[in-house]
Parts: C-alpha cells; structure tokens; sequence
C-alpha cells in the first residue's frame, strides 16, 4: 500500500501534465505529448534539469512543471535558482499544496550555504598576508 500512493501520485502528475499541454496547445500532436510526459518523468525521477528545462519548454505555464524544476534545483545545489521557480509556480497557483514550505526549505538551504562560506571574522586568508604564505 506505501508504494501504490507515490505511484498513483506520479500517474495524476504526469496525466495532468499531458492534459494541460494538450488543453494548452491542441496542434502540437502526440509526439509533443509524449515528450512532454518523458521530460517531465526524467525530470521528477532522476532530478535531470535538461529535461526539466525542456518539459517547461512544452508548457511553460505549468506549476507543476516548475516545482520539479525547483526539486531537481534544489538537489543540484542551486537554492536561489530554486526559489525563483518555486515563486514563479506560487503567483501561478496561489493554493498548491506544500509550495510555501519548499519554498522555506529552499531559502534555509540559501541561508545555510551563504553562512558557509564566510570565513571567521578576523581571519584572512590570502597570498599577498606573510601570515598566509607557505614558505
């Protein structure tokens, strides 16, 4: 039972993706369907950012196509590139679940990643120091 929720879950994902691509843009046929649903399968389940770029590619007003784009940001170690589109997907669908709190996630990890890199006060690091040389 634990593994038929997440997977009903990725079936309404990707059957609302491909209806929305369809409802979007009926010319386009079922070849850009069908690449709309691979994209955006590769994108949710191995977090590959070419092919959440091209999924949002085929529908670009997609907010759940933005939030795996975020997810798959997130993962690559990009927070601020994932917060954009985390707000990007939140002015599109004000109500998704669960997006106000990625979005917190997202910021932590900004946060976290930006007080990792300063270095203690009072210490420099630098060639041109004596104290930083190695010789």
């Amino acid at each position: 039972m634990s593994t038929a929720r997440p997977l009903f879950l990725a079936f309404l994902l990707l059957s609302t993706a491909a209806w929305s691509l369809q409802a979007t843009s009926p010319s386009t046929g079922s070849a850009a369907a069908a690449a709309l649903i691979r994209d955006f399968a590769l994108c949710r389940t191995h977090a590959d950012l070419d092919a959440c770029y091209d999924a949002i590619r085929w529908n670009p007003g997609d907010p759940t196509l933005l939030v795996a784009l975020g997810d798959a940001l997130v993962l690559a170690r990009r927070p601020a590139d994932a917060i954009r589109n985390y707000r990007r997907a939140a002015a599109l669908a004000p109500s998704m679940p669960g997006i106000a709190a990625k979005i917190r996630v997202a910021e932590a990890r900004l946060t976290s990643k930006r007080a990792a890199g300063n270095l203690a006060p009072g210490k420099r690091y630098t060639n041109a120091a004596p104290e930083g040389q190695s010789h």
